[in-house]
């Protein structure tokens, strides 16, 4: 099994900076990328930025490139999301998310996504 924890939500006034952290562990034998989605209130799903673990390739959403910056620590399979200049259009729940090999203990392994559980951002002053 895989598991996907997350830390750093909170609340925060506009124009202020948060940190989100995202560990992986389990049975993991290899993480192609992770990312961070973000879901507000009555909206739909939406990427923010995700980052291959391998090589470090970044991608952004455009409501957020220049203030959100995300990062990786492949050795501790850990991704990070600092976002600075908050709006309060960033509140909303924060999800991390992997794609990876993992491996079921006998010998087989496959490819999946796994979803964190999500941790609240509120931006409000």
């Amino acid at each position: 099994q895989v598991q996907l924890v997350e830390s750093g939500g909170g609340l925060v006034q506009p124009g202020g900076s948060l940190r989100l952290s995202c560990a992986a562990s389990g049975s993991i034998v290899r993480i192609n990328a992770m990312g961070w989605y973000r879901q507000a209130l009555g909206k739909e799903r939406e990427l923010v930025a995700t980052v291959t673990i391998g090589g470090g390739a970044t991608n952004y959403a455009d409501s957020v490139k220049g203030r959100f910056t995300i990062s990786r620590d492949s050795a501790k399979n850990t991704v990070y999301l600092q976002m600075n200049s908050l709006k309060p259009e960033d509140t909303a729940v924060y999800y991390c998310n992997a794609d990876l090999t993992a491996h079921n203990g006998r010998g087989y392994y496959y490819d999946s996504t796994y979803w964190g559980q999500g941790t609240q951002v509120t931006v409000s002053s």
